[in-house]
């Protein structure tokens, strides 16, 4: 696979640049748009799989995807790229369906490879290395954009926003008065299970084997709880993928009949420890996920083909698992963009092949889409934004055009 760009010439859809004007002409009340931030960089390599890169299966002799046609194998896609089996049922018919599109190397150019900096700063949607604002999220930004306002007054709330939080979001902050609300309060958990342990330690007491085996648990038990709190720091108290489904489609009914612009965030992503490949803790993440999303399609109705659904994270994970079969920090990641209109059955955006000498910094990979240049575009076309008005929303940056919608 060369680098190159996959922008196909494909026709604007029903959503394309005439659909509204930047003062929310009366089509942009149609229009639905969802952002879903998976908070604590999810593993893109294991979601969008590098079938054609031997170098991932070298670097991934534990967690790899097998490629597709073998057990537990990758669903194909492309011949480049497959999908994560545990996505059968709920994201690969809408693939099929040209209803969902992936943009790999995606991401921003913050390179702190803090959960906390980087998810700041592309809620925030400002320039790296700027003075951040932290008064104004680009989310915000849209909603004034499309809204009309009254000499200083801040704009109202003529196409709705809502966060699906349990507080204001960093990117929904601004000029705008937004709502929140927390659809579910379900936070799943996870840990040593203390029954079993106290009986494995009964069956060894008294033997030679009695202290390094209590010790064992002994350390088992801290380091889990060391994991699990850095993991609920990364996730900034955002939802769990265990009940999602019934979050999303509480979702859909809202922003069926109230709200035009969405945000929620789902944790748990930051698997440093145990990632698992086709089956295991990320997969069972994914199957949620993937789960509640199409459950948030279906619960939309007719609306879903006027309704655009794009699923970030703050960064993704390295390309090589590390000693505890899992992932740590990296830099690019792979986005989702899904809807009824979407110009789908695509993997879109600048690209390159995966080898040892094209990853970044030799352990992630780069940014080729910055993630402001492909909203900034994405918005343009659902909204019919013109430059000045994206660079507004996003400040020093010009769309880039994918045609995803």
């Amino acid at each position: 696979m060369q680098r190159r760009h996959l922008l196909q010439t494909l026709g604007a859809s029903a959503l394309g640049v005439h659909i509204a004007s930047a003062m929310a002409a009366p089509g942009a009340q149609d229009v639905r748009f969802l952002l879903v931030f998976l908070r604590g960089g999810y593993d893109c390599a294991s979601l969008l799989v590098p079938t054609a890169s031997s170098y991932y299966y070298e670097t991934r002799p534990n967690i790899a995807i097998a490629r597709p046609g073998q057990d537990g194998g990758a669903l194909p896609l492309m011949p480049d790229w497959g999908l994560h089996p545990a996505l059968a049922e709920s994201m690969l018919p809408l693939y099929q369906q040209r209803q969902l599109a992936f943009v790999p190397f995606a991401g921003t150019d913050d390179l702190s490879r803090s959960h906390f900096d980087t998810q700041d700063s592309m809620e925030l949607g400002q320039p790296v290395g700027g003075r951040r604002d932290y008064r104004s999220g680009f989310l915000n930004r849209l909603v004034a954009e499309l809204n009309p306002r009254t000499g200083n007054t801040p704009a109202t709330a003529a196409l709705q926003p809502m966060a699906f939080t349990s507080t204001l979001p960093l990117v929904l902050r601004g000029a705008v008065d937004v709502p929140n609300t927390l659809l579910s309060a379900a936070a799943g958990r996870s840990g040593v299970d203390a029954r079993q342990a106290q009986l494995i330690e009964s069956m060894y007491r008294g033997t030679p084997l009695a202290t390094p085996v209590a010790e064992g648990f002994a350390t088992r038990e801290e380091v889990a709880r060391t994991m699990q709190g850095e993991m609920e720091a990364a996730s900034r108290n955002a939802l769990s993928t265990k009940g999602f489904e019934g979050t999303a489609r509480r979702m859909a009914r809202l922003m069926q009949t109230r709200y035009q612009i969405g945000f929620v965030d789902v944790g748990g992503w930051d698997t440093h420890v145990g990632q698992g490949a086709a089956t295991g803790a990320l997969a069972n993440r994914f199957e949620e996920l993937g789960r509640g999303l199409a459950g948030f399609a279906d619960e939309m109705g007719p609306a879903w083909k006027s309704t655009v659904v794009l699923v970030v994270s703050e960064f993704g994970r390295t390309f090589r698992e590390n000693g505890n079969r899992g992932t740590d920090h990296g830099h690019g990641t792979v986005f989702w963009v899904l809807g009824g209109g979407v110009g789908g059955g695509r993997i879109v955006g600048e690209q390159q092949a995966l080898t040892a000498t094209t990853l970044f910094q030799n352990r992630d990979y780069p940014v080729l889409n910055d993630y402001r240049a492909v909203l900034g575009g994405l918005f343009a076309r659902l909204y019919g934004l013109n430059a000045a008005a994206v660079a507004r929303v996003f400040p020093g940056t010009k769309g880039a055009d994918l045609r995803l919608v």
